[in-house]
């Protein structure tokens, strides 16, 4: 059995301990010491990194009552080693858990909701409750959070009897076999937990929740707590400053510059349609009346521009009105209509001899080819 020193000091770094196995293994070797400070994955949470005696852990894992870690190289059997763990990726982990307590405990309290999913890495933690929250109330439930960690509650751990957990209060009651370890934040959370946490909610620092999104009847939520919300706010700020500079707007009023500026370019873009349309009518008009087939080739038009110059055509008495846009290195997209023949054949001959794809009904067709603009010009002659 493997003693879990994380579980008597959850801020202990550096730990020696006897080498009981180690084997090799598909990535390295697995070993196995009398005992650890490394946290194996569970509970939602990652396992902890490190170095053993110098060498490298990357993973650690729990299996009945052995702890297993892996490394790149090989430990002596028998020899008394030297453990490391990676104390900031592991402290910033204890900060987003211990956080992540604080804000189940109050959305259950208050809205009776239950934490029916945990996820925890080095980038994100989410939370599944299983019912909604508007965003009015993740903001009560983040300031409630936050007053918790500043008022810098003790954390407390329990290890209560079977007869004890009958009567006591706690979230994620399931059935665990053996000892059920309780994490007690008073006042705000009691929950099973197997994970190491803060001593204190100060050391939280700070609790952010940065997004929520509907999930499964319920809401997810990704929250950043102590150094992760530092850095998210960091980042925030900087792309902030740099809009109020683009804007030459202050801090307070950036959304409503952003929103003017937004105003200003649907008018252009409306402006822009408009011009656009008038320079489509004048190429249009530069087509004699009464011209059967008409085949326009334009790198310059784009979106629905070559079926609205198209229908400009027609309109003059064509027959058959053909539109490419695009050029012979990258192809061109085309739309072929008339109000007086089937134009689908053209479709046909050009899939035929330019593999191109396309297709539509018999007033109208579209799609691509690749091919030169006087071979492509011949199938309307």
């Amino acid at each position: 059995m493997t003693e879990k020193l994380f579980y008597t000091d959850s801020h202990l770094q550096e730990f020696t301990a006897e080498v009981v196995s180690c084997r090799p293994c598909d990535n390295g070797y697995e070993a196995v010491l009398s005992r650890t400070a490394f946290f194996p994955e569970g509970g939602g949470q990652a396992a902890d990194t490190g170095v053993i005696d110098g060498i490298r852990v990357y993973d650690v894992q729990e299996k009945g009552e052995q702890i297993f870690h892996y490394l790149e190289g090989e430990l002596e059997e028998g020899k008394t080693v030297t453990g490391q763990i990676d104390w900031d990726k592991r402290f910033s982990r204890m900060q987003q858990h211990s956080g992540e307590h604080i804000v189940s405990g109050i959305v259950h309290a208050r809205f009776g909701y239950d934490n029916v999913g945990f996820h925890l890495n080095d980038e994100l933690c989410t939370l599944d409750l299983s019912g909604p929250l508007t965003k009015e109330e993740l903001r009560e439930v983040e300031n409630a959070a936050n007053e918790a960690v500043f008022a810098n509650v003790p954390v407390r751990v329990s290890y209560p009897s079977k007869e004890e957990l009958k009567t006591l209060d706690y979230r994620s009651k399931i059935e665990i076999d053996g000892q059920v370890r309780i994490v007690t934040i008073p006042g705000y959370d009691a929950c099973a937990c197997c994970a190491p946490h803060v001593n204190f909610t100060g050391e939280i620092g700070l609790v952010k929740l940065v997004q929520s999104q509907n999930y499964k009847g319920g809401i997810r939520i990704t929250m950043l707590c102590g150094r992760r919300a530092l850095k998210d706010y960091q980042q925030k700020e900087e792309s902030v400053k740099a809009i109020m500079g683009s804007l030459s707007a202050k801090e307070e009023l950036i959304a409503e510059a952003v929103e003017r500026v937004k105003e200003e370019c649907t008018q252009l873009k409306s402006e822009l349609a408009e011009t656009r349309y008038q320079i489509l009518e004048a190429q249009a008009e530069k087509i004699p009346e009464g011209q059967k087939k008409v085949c326009i080739f334009d790198s310059k038009l784009s979106g629905n521009e070559p079926r609205e110059l198209m229908n400009l055509v027609l309109k003059k008495g064509t027959e058959v009105c053909a539109v490419f846009a695009g050029n012979e290195e990258s192809g061109y997209r085309y739309v072929i209509g008339s109000e007086t023949e089937d134009v689908r054949p053209y479709s046909k001959v050009l899939k035929e001899q330019f593999d191109g794809r396309g297709g539509g009904k018999p007033v109208m067709v579209q799609g691509s080819v690749n091919g030169s603009e006087e071979a492509i010009r011949k199938v309307f002659e």
